[in-house]
């Protein structure tokens, strides 16, 4: 009956050993990790089904079109749009990455030169495109800004 006890708290400490490390590890910002700069913002989207090209045909002229711009003057590092099969919640993502998080915030300057660069009249046509076509395509699911972690000395 003893040697079975002891068999037992020993199984029980094995098993509950390496269950209680992780809780011991402690991560420390700046020390063992540390927040990108970057920050990604991901737009779910679902598209009615048979839709998808349109949709992307109107992102082609509107989205791509001033990510493109924004991206030759530094406020956007990249973006991406990725479909999503299997899924009933969305079908698409569009995903930008920015520098920082500063890119996020009102900037007049900055929007005057992105003004100049894609046109008032190019912004009304994405408008009327929004307005006309993607309201009635398409609904947006959820917009979410994100930021990597980075593990230090790894």
């Amino acid at each position: 009956m003893f040697r079975f006890k002891t068999i037992l708290a020993a199984t029980a400490v094995a098993v509950a050993l390496p269950m209680a490390a992780p809780a011991a590890a402690q991560m420390e910002i700046y020390e063992n990790w540390e927040p990108a700069e970057s920050v990604t913002e991901l737009t779910f989207v679902k598209v009615e089904q048979g839709r998808e090209e349109t949709y992307l045909e109107g992102l082609k002229s509107t989205w791509v079109a001033a990510n493109e711009i924004q991206k030759q003057q530094g406020v956007v590092n990249s973006y991406a749009i990725y479909m999503v099969p299997y899924k009933e919640e969305y079908n698409m993502v569009l995903r930008v990455t920015f520098p920082s998080g500063d890119m996020l915030q009102p900037n007049k300057e900055r929007y005057m030169k992105f003004l100049e660069a894609y046109g008032k009249a190019n912004i009304d046509q994405g408008n009327k495109t929004v307005l006309e076509l993607y309201n009635k395509i398409r609904e947006i699911q959820s917009v979410t800004v994100m930021r990597e972690v980075k593990f230090i000395g790894d």
